[in-house]
């Protein structure tokens, strides 16, 4: 289930509204601050997602310039993907049995004292992962910890929102010049220009099983294998030595085991003839 901040924010929010760091600093009017209201519903809410890391991935995303639709774009992309993966992984399964991911439009403000109160990790790596950045946030949560899922959630989100290209100093230049230039018609309004929206996001980090991962940590983990895989993997290489060692004594059985001890004792013999050389003469 895909899900927005509440019901209110289906709508666009306008390009004016006010943005804030997540603070994870603890607030003047005290640590225990209660909340009420729709901010109550919130702090719960999120506090729920939070718990969720404990079994999936919670990642956190900065977003700006992301209109309704646009969000709504984003999810389908997402819930495709996932369904893909799933789909590739078992090939008999239905797509619509795939892990369905969540994506939620939070707010900074409850969600910095519903981070600072969740006690599997702690506040000190949390500040690495959100440093001071201002703006828009959400949270992506996957009900469970599945690289190749994870990937391709990722590579999902890459493709919907591609990094937005630095302008050009040419490009700047002509933005201020046009802020500054006289107006075509002098002591007429200005017509209004609604600004063109580029969506931009960008993976800030996540919350692992009481572990926070920093985008080149998540990047890393969502290019292993499956769990199934790593622990197939895992019980080869303990079982290895004892199939070396059960082929040896095969080897060995019947009218081997004759020769092979035959082996051992010319060895043997061979090893004790220099000691019995250097051996001084009775006096």
């Amino acid at each position: 289930m895909l899900r927005s901040k509440c019901p209110s924010t289906a709508r666009q929010l306008p390009s004016s509204t006010r943005t804030y760091a997540l603070s994870l600093d603890q607030p003047k009017y005290g640590a225990n601050r209660a909340f009420n209201g729709a901010k109550a519903y919130q702090f719960n809410w999120y506090t729920r997602l939070l718990e969720g890391s404990r079994t999936g991935p919670v990642i956190v995303l900065h977003h700006e310039e992301f209109s309704a639709e646009r969000l709504k774009k984003l999810r389908s992309d997402i819930i495709v993907a996932a369904q893909k993966a799933h789909k590739r992984d078992n090939p008999t399964s239905p797509a619509e049995a795939a892990p369905q991911p969540t994506l939620t439009v939070v707010r900074s403000g409850v969600f910095g004292v519903a981070l600072r109160r969740f006690g599997d990790v702690s506040v000190g790596d949390l500040e690495k992962m959100i440093t001071t950045t201002k703006g828009s946030f959400a949270v992506l949560t996957l009900p469970e910890l599945n690289p190749p899922l994870l990937n391709a959630v990722l590579r999902a989100m890459d493709k919907s929102v591609p990094p937005k290209k630095p302008k050009t100093p040419e490009e700047l230049a002509a933005i201020e010049a046009a802020k500054k230039a006289d107006p075509d018609h002098p002591g007429r309004r200005m017509k209004r220009i609604r600004p063109v929206r580029t969506p931009g996001m960008k993976v800030m980090g996540a919350i692992v099983e009481g572990r926070v991962l920093l985008p080149k940590g998540l990047d890393e983990v969502s290019k292993l294998p499956t769990l199934d895989t790593l622990r197939a993997q895992i019980v080869g290489l303990l079982s290895a030595p004892g199939a070396q060692i059960a082929g040896i004594l095969g080897q060995a059985a019947g009218g081997q085991l004759a020769r092979t001890l035959e082996g051992l004792k010319k060895g043997l013999e061979e090893d004790a003839k220099p000691a019995e050389g250097d051996a001084a003469p009775p006096s």
